[in-house]
């Protein structure tokens, strides 16, 4: 039986329990002769951490429990099945975060239209009216009763939502009424997570090519996002090469307005 939809089970649960327990043998008899002790038995515990999280699942994804009006907030039955994809998708982000995950990735479903035969979604170099209407229509109301839920249950101000791309597109046509990529200038939102709404920050040029006032950059995002979670971003590092490296290398400001 599927305990999560579309899933086949490779074995049954005592089966994988048995070979679980099988590998926790042989892996602390190694633990004790490896000078490596302490990676073997984290990675003990990682296993049986993740056998529990695995047990979690089918009640987590299980939404025959919600209302009615819950579904039809998020849009979880529309005829439109990638706008009912992305629905779902938000409505298990907020699931999710109820449960204790700390960070959640959405993701989303392309209609064909675009660039390389639409594989990707919002990659409108044609056609880019009709790609982006569509786009606009799947995640619009999805993004905005995800939204609605946390705040009405109270999670929203400790949950940072984050709705971003790597660039935007040009503001002039390319070819086929599409748009090519633009990185000089482009929007990018959050809410909740202690952010202060309905706050902007920087502007375009005339054009709406390049920014050219409070010029922000992904670094900032990065220092931004950081500092909502209680991290300096001058203080976390990686090492890399014989050197100390920041997630914002060396540039990246904390927007203060906004926070």
């Amino acid at each position: 039986k599927q305990a999560v939809p579309n899933i086949n089970p490779s074995m049954l649960k005592a089966e994988q329990r048995r070979a679980l327990d099988l590998i926790g043998t042989l892996d602390r008899r190694f633990s004790e002769r490896t000078a490596a002790k302490d990676a073997v038995i984290s990675s003990i515990k990682n296993a049986e951490t993740a056998f529990l999280m695995q047990q979690a699942v089918p009640e987590l994804t299980d939404i025959s429990k919600e209302t009615e009006a819950t579904r039809e907030m998020y849009g979880i039955d529309s005829k439109d099945d990638n706008k009912a994809q992305y629905a779902r998708q938000c409505l298990m982000a907020r699931r999710l975060v109820e449960r204790g995950v700390r960070f959640v990735e959405l993701s989303c479903a392309s209609y064909g239209i675009g660039a390389g035969g639409g594989g990707n979604p919002w990659d409108q170099h044609g056609d880019l009216k009709r790609g982006h209407g569509a786009m606009a229509g799947q995640v619009d109301g999805p993004i905005a009763a995800l939204l609605k839920d946390l705040k009405e249950r109270g999670m929203l101000e400790e949950t940072l939502v984050v709705f971003t791309g790597e660039f935007g597109r040009a503001p002039f046509s390319q070819g086929g009424h599409g748009r090519d990529h633009d990185p000089f200038g482009f929007s990018a939102w959050m809410a909740g997570g202690g952010m202060k709404g309905g706050q902007a920050h920087g502007a375009t040029d005339e054009f709406g090519y390049k920014a050219a006032v409070d010029i922000a950059t992904v670094y900032d995002l990065w220092a931004t996002v950081l500092h909502q979670l209680g991290i300096d971003h001058e203080k976390l590092t990686f090492r890399w090469s014989g050197r100390d490296l920041r997630l914002t290398d060396v540039h990246g400001h904390v927007w203060k307005n906004l926070v």
